[in-house]
């Protein structure tokens, strides 16, 4: 079926990192920085010269567009699904992806700072991968697989449909997002005009995994309040709300409830950001676990802490707010089977293990399955996210593309 089939994905997968789409948690504009639509713009234009004529970027830096059924079956809508944005945790200006071809197993030496190492002690997937063309940054910048690699993919699979239209398929709705690393990937995505009954990401990473559980996940904010006093007449007069929230931060748990001592199933508090003056200080925190009702319990530990805190200095107050991020898509996804089942089918044939298994972090489709999409996740080969040491297969994202095109046909064998 993919023997004689010319990739587009990896050639796209270089072009698109090339495209600095960096977002932006401080803006509070949507999306969060206007050179994401650059990319977007991008993905429209080539979308419509593979024939996709509805193909659009709204205002908010959505792309819609739609490859119409070539069946005569009555078939759920699916939808396929990646975002455009790259983290801000790592610079996405100038990147410069270098191609590993025949990769030969041992450590990366990033040319463009060679104290970058990608080591296969330190990422032990890359061991798998000997013989496969690995694509990195140079050494200066993130790589963006994250989810160009995503974009990709879905790019090569609406060309391979368009090109093949012997495979039969149901409608399929393509959408890609900005802003989800910043958490409002689908603040504004407009589902009605979506038009899709089930959807699946395409953000996950070792070949042949399959992701139908997240986190749920809230935000807990603490601001405490001092004392302001001119410092040379604060004798009794002054509390540093610095040092209450230094406190409160050295008072947090050391050897569990927390991402560097959690694993697994094992949730965790996190502080992220802290900032302000002696007069008041905000300390945010994100909560995770995979059982929702922890979050609770975990956002409790964290009021008693404040609490306890607060009383160690005497004219210190504090306020706390909670916020709802996004819930363990499984949670959806037990009431609709099949989209799991297919999905896993999908994998098996395209000659791969699928390894079904749990991300701890959440994707777009979080938030999509309880927006009323039920939304699993699906590898791209992207690895090692966020930082200079991202990497992908290029035969991992090729697996990709043929597992998502196996799943549009078993949608419409099955309709």
């Amino acid at each position: 079926m993919f023997e004689h089939y010319n990739y587009s994905v990896a050639d796209r997968f270089l072009r698109y990192v090339q495209v600095d789409t960096q977002s932006d948690p401080a803006s509070l504009k949507y999306p969060s920085t206007e050179k994401q639509k650059n990319l977007s713009g991008i993905l429209v234009n080539e979308l419509r010269a593979l024939g996709i004529t509805d193909a659009e970027l709204d205002e908010y830096g959505y792309v819609y567009a739609t490859i119409p059924s070539n069946s005569q079956k009555k078939i759920p809508v699916i939808c396929f699904c990646a975002h455009v944005d790259t983290s801000p945790d790592c610079s996405g200006n100038g990147v410069k992806p270098v191609i590993h071809r025949n990769y030969d197993g041992g450590d990366i030496v990033l040319p463009d700072d060679q104290t970058q190492i990608i080591t296969t002690n330190d990422h032990p997937y890359l061991k798998e991968k000997k013989g496969d063309d690995i694509i990195t940054a140079s050494g200066t910048t993130l790589l963006g697989a994250d989810d160009k690699a995503g974009v990709a993919v879905i790019m090569d699979m609406a060309q391979y449909l368009a090109t093949h239209p012997e495979v039969k398929h149901g409608t399929i709705k393509i959408l890609f997002t900005p802003d989800e690393e910043i958490g409002r990937g689908v603040d504004k995505v407009n589902l009605e005009k979506l038009g899709a009954d089930f959807a699946y990401t395409l953000d996950a990473g070792e070949l042949g995994s399959f992701e139908d559980e997240t986190f749920s996940a809230d935000s807990f904010t603490v601001t405490f309040s001092g004392v302001s006093a001119h410092p040379g007449y604060a004798k009794d007069k002054l509390v540093n709300a610095i040092k209450v929230a230094a406190a409160f931060v050295e008072g947090l748990p050391k050897n569990g409830l927390s991402p560097e001592k959690t694993y697994g199933r094992e949730g965790f508090v996190h502080p992220v950001n802290i900032s302000g003056i002696s007069e008041q200080v905000v300390v945010q925190f994100i909560v995770r676990d995979f059982n929702t009702t922890k979050l609770g319990e975990y956002e409790l530990l964290l009021q008693q802490h404040v609490d306890e805190t607060i009383k160690k200095f005497p004219g210190a107050t504090a306020t706390v707010q909670v916020k709802e991020q996004y819930r363990n898509m499984k949670e959806v996804l037990n009431d609709h089977p099949l989209v799991s089942e297919f999905a896993i089918e999908a994998i098996k044939r395209a000659g791969i293990e699928p390894k079904p298994g749990s991300a701890r972090g959440g994707t777009d489709g979080s938030r999509l399955s309880f927006m009323g999409l039920p939304c699993p996740n699906i590898f791209t080969g992207e690895m090692a996210f966020h930082g200079r040491h991202e990497y992908v297969s290029i035969q991992d994202m090729e697996k990709s593309v043929q597992a998502i095109v196996h799943l549009a046909r078993l949608w419409e064998e099955r309709g």
